[in-house]
This record gives C-alpha cells, sequence and structure tokens, in this order.
C-alpha cells in the first residue's frame, strides 16, 4: 500500500516537473522533490496571501489635534478601493477620534497632566513624568514592536503612519516595519521666509536653525531611513528645504484646512446684488478661546476686555466704522466647554439675553446677547460658519487660529498665561502665520489693530494671499492618502 501511494506521489511529481521523462529515472531523487515542491506550494501560498490582503496600518500620533489630522487621514483611506486594516496607538491623550471611527487601539493610553504641551513648559514635564510618563512611554513602545511582529509573523504587510513630531518618528523608525511622516509640529516659517532668515531677539534663536532646516540632523537623518517611504511637512516651505537631502518629501498641503466646509454656499449668503448685500451685512468678528478648560476660561474673560474695547472704539467719530450698523461678535465654542461659565461673563460685560439671533446659523441651541447695535453669539455647533462668516478673529487657541487665518483672514491674538496659550507659544504662532497674525499684550490693543487693518484695503488682500499660501488649500487628507496608499501598499 506505501508502495503504491509511493509511486503515485512519484507519478504527480513527474506531471508537475514534466522534463524529468528526459533523464534517466535511476537520476530522478523524488524525495528532494517531493519537499521542493511542498515549499513551492508553501511560498506561493504565502506570498499570493501577501499580495492578496490588505495592508496592515498602525497610526501613531502625540496629541488631541495630530489625532484629529491623522483621522481625516484615515476616513480618505477608508474610501479607497482597497482600504487598509487600521490600527492606531495615541501617544498622548486617550484617542476619542480613534475610537468614535471604531479603529482599535494597541496599547495603553492615558491623559497626562499637561495635556501634551510639555514643550514649552518643562514644569509641565515635571509633572508627567510624576503622572507615570516614563512608564506609559515604555509600555507604548513594547505595544509597538508586538504588533510589528505580531503581524510580520501572520504574514501580512505592515507599516506605520507617524504624526505629529519626532516622538512618534522615533517609534515608527525603530519598529521594523516601513513608515510615512506627516510633520505636523514644524515648519521653515518658524525661522524664515520666502525672503529669508527672520529677525530674533533671542540669542538661543539661532539653535532653531543651525543646521540649514528648523528640522534638525537627527530628525532629517529618521526621514532618510531606506523604510521611510514618504515625508509629508505641512508646507511647501519646508518641503522645498527637505528636498535638499534625501528625504521622500511630498507638497501635498496640510490637512488642518479640510472638513471646514460651512452649512451654506458662498453663492447662498451673497445673493446676485453682492456689493449691496456687502454694504447691509454686519461687521463679524469670531472669537477663539481655545478649547482646553480650564485655560479656555481664563482666555474667554481675556477676549471679552477686549470685546468691550473694539465696542467702545466703534462709538468714535473717526473710527472707519462709526457709521456701520450692526455688528456681530460670534463666539466659537468648543463642545466640552460649559456655556453657563461663558455666559455670565458676558452679561457681567453688560451684555443682555436677545430672544431673536441676527443672522442665519445651524444651532438651535445658539445664545444670543445684545448691547446697543451688537450682538454676541454663542455656538458649540457651528464652528466651521463662525471660521467663515467672521472678517477678523480674536483668538487666544492654536488649531483654530491657524484654520481661520487659512481662509485667507487675518487675525488678533493676545498673550495669555498657558499651559498651551502663554507667551512662548503666541509669539511661536505669529512667527508661523507672518503677517496674518498680529500679536498684542494687553486685550484693550485690539480696538487699535482693527481700525488700522480695515483703513487699509491692500494689507487686508496681503494678508488672505499669505494665509493661503503658509496654510494650503482643502483637499491635502485625501491626496496624502492616495500617496500612501502608492508608497506603502
Amino acid at each position: 500500500m506505501r508502495l503504491a501511494n509511493r509511486d503515485n506521489t512519484n507519478f504527480q511529481l513527474l506531471r508537475q516537473f514534466p522534463y524529468l521523462y528526459l533523464l534517466p529515472q535511476q537520476t530522478v531523487n523524488f524525495d528532494i522533490l517531493f519537499l521542493m515542491s511542498n515549499v513551492s506550494r508553501s511560498s506561493l501560498g504565502s506570498n499570493f496571501q501577501a499580495a492578496t490582503s490588505p495592508l496592515r496600518l498602525l497610526v501613531l500620533s502625540n496629541g488631541h489635534g495630530e489625532d484629529m489630522i491623522a483621522v481625516r487621514i484615515l476616513q480618505e483611506l477608508q474610501r479607497q478601493l482597497n482600504p487598509p486594516e487600521i490600527f492606531a496607538l495615541p501617544l498622548v491623550g486617550e484617542g476619542r477620534a480613534y475610537q468614535e471611527l471604531d479603529i482599535p487601539l494597541i496599547g495603553s493610553v492615558r491623559t497626562m497632566p499637561s495635556g501634551g504641551f510639555i514643550y514649552m513648559d518643562n514644569r509641565q514635564l515635571v509633572r508627567d513624568v510624576r503622572g507615570g510618563l516614563l512608564q506609559l512611554t515604555l509600555s507604548q513602545i513594547k505595544a509597538v514592536r508586538r504588533w510589528v511582529s505580531s503581524q510580520k509573523k501572520l504574514g501580512n504587510k505592515r507599516a506605520i503612519l507617524a504624526v505629529g513630531d519626532i516622538v512618534p518618528l522615533l517609534f515608527a523608525t525603530f519598529s521594523g516595519a516601513n513608515y510615512a511622516f506627516v510633520g505636523t509640529a514644524k515648519s521653515e516659517y518658524y525661522v524664515r521666509d520666502e525672503a529669508g532668515l527672520l529677525p530674533r531677539k533671542s540669542k538661543n534663536a539661532r539653535w532653531e536653525n543651525f543646521s540649514g532646516s528648523v528640522y534638525h540632523p537627527w530628525e532629517r537623518w529618521l526621514m532618510s531611513r531606506r523604510r521611510c517611504k514618504a515625508v509629508f511637512p505641512r508646507d511647501a516651505l519646508t518641503t522645498e528645504t527637505l528636498k535638499q537631502w534625501p528625504i521622500p518629501a511630498f507638497n501635498l498641503g496640510n490637512p488642518m484646512m479640510d472638513g471646514l466646509e460651512p452649512t451654506f454656499s458662498r453663492q447662498q449668503f451673497y445673493s446676485q446684488d453682492s456689493q449691496q448685500q456687502e454694504i447691509v451685512r454686519p461687521f463679524m468678528v469670531t472669537l477663539l478661546p481655545g478649547s482646553r478648560p480650564p485655560e479656555a476660561y481664563s482666555n474667554w474673560e481675556t477676549i471679552m476686555i477686549a470685546v468691550s474695547a473694539l465696542l467702545a472704539s466703534f462709538q468714535e467719530r473717526d473710527s472707519v466704522f462709526y457709521t456701520s450698523g450692526t455688528v456681530v461678535f460670534l463666539g466659537a465654542i468648543a463642545p466640552g466647554l460649559d456655556s453657563n461659565i461663558l455666559s455670565q461673563s458676558v452679561q457681567s460685560q453688560g451684555w443682555r439675553i436677545e430672544s431673536a439671533c441676527p443672522i442665519q446659523i445651524a444651532d438651535q441651541n445658539i445664545l444670543t446677547f445684545k448691547q446697543r447695535n451688537a450682538y454676541l453669539l454663542l455656538t458649540q455647533q457651528a464652528y466651521n460658519d463662525c471660521l467663515h462668516l467672521g472678517d477678523i478673529a480674536i483668538a487666544m487657541a492654536g488649531t483654530a487660529t491657524e484654520q481661520f487665518i487659512g481662509l485667507g483672514k487675518p487675525a488678533i491674538a493676545i498673550s495669555g498665561n498657558g499651559p498651551q496659550y502663554n507667551p512662548a507659544f503666541a509669539e511661536a504662532q505669529s512667527r508661523l502665520l507672518g503677517s496674518s497674525l498680529i500679536l498684542v499684550e494687553q486685550p484693550a490693543e485690539v480696538a487699535k489693530v482693527v481700525q488700522s487693518l480695515f483703513k487699509d484695503p491692500d494689507i487686508l488682500q496681503i494678508i488672505a494671499e499669505n494665509g493661503v499660501r503658509r496654510m494650503g488649500k482643502s483637499g491635502a487628507a485625501r491626496r496624502i492618502a492616495d500617496c500612501l496608499q502608492e508608497r506603502l501598499g
């Protein structure tokens, strides 16, 4: 019986390798051929599985803003014909943005005392270390290695997308997998513009650009490794600078400018007689206090002082707005803030509750206040509309300020007390955004800046062009997703 099976096996091998008929039978070692046949089938099966199964993509990000940018890219990836299977590990915070998309988290997550804002304040770093930062980081490194190892054992194609700064980039580099990097934290605009290096007061500032780029040599080394398949800087100036080295940098825009469409169309807002509409349309000021309590509440108090000073300036005869009609202040309030606290602050400045809203806005729960010919609205559901409707912003926020300016509008920033929006952060942001962001020390100075800006249409045009150039056009997430599929898939 065994001989019959063996003869049948030999016959099958001769069918698989027909050229063996040309050889003397005694020279053919059927045992070796049998092993070769099995190995060949196993190898082909493994290769076929790797070629046809979707990419396994692990996303690493280190901050709430970075999570949101990553999610925009992932949503575009999920719309692809052969989307990757996505996993995530937020290195800072709990990763709620991922959880809302039902993306599985591969390791431990925890919110640190600083909320991730340690680079501007060493005291915040000490608090995080005491809160378990080192233990958390160690467990996250192990989680990434376990994930890569398990995907490798399963024969799956695997890659990592790092979003943020050098921390997720380091994790990706030493993971053993191919990776791509979305650099959100750095821009050449922090140290230079198209005309050259920016003048700086601090002697230590020269170290930010000591090697010819805001990205230091060790960061460029991480981006130039063979397994780094793509780098997506936040603007064209940074991309061109990185291309001086063997770094696969692509200028595809900034995902921060995606997902900001208003609920109205511009054609709907401005009817056929657009010039007349512009004349009768109220002057609108968007208020951006930030999203993190309790800092946002302190920022709101400061912004309300600026609003009072601005209202008073509108009553002066030499004001550019002296003959204007209605003025509307649009408070774009994050959903995580308590609107009652903000409302009490508004009423303490002499505003009274009003039942009728002066403009159409997509929020049934909007709070409306009135003082003389001015209205102040608090909305937690119409963020995009607030960005598009505002002519200018009074801002003490990170991402929101950049998005407003990216729409081609000026913003006035007031230095706060942190931990996020402190004087160091505000000064750095003013370098990043250039002429579009005017930084003042005291809230009372806002009124003078507003009057100056709107007396000179040429400055407003320069600001509009500057904002779009520095922040890029919408659609970056889709362009990055397409590139990732090509470079990693």
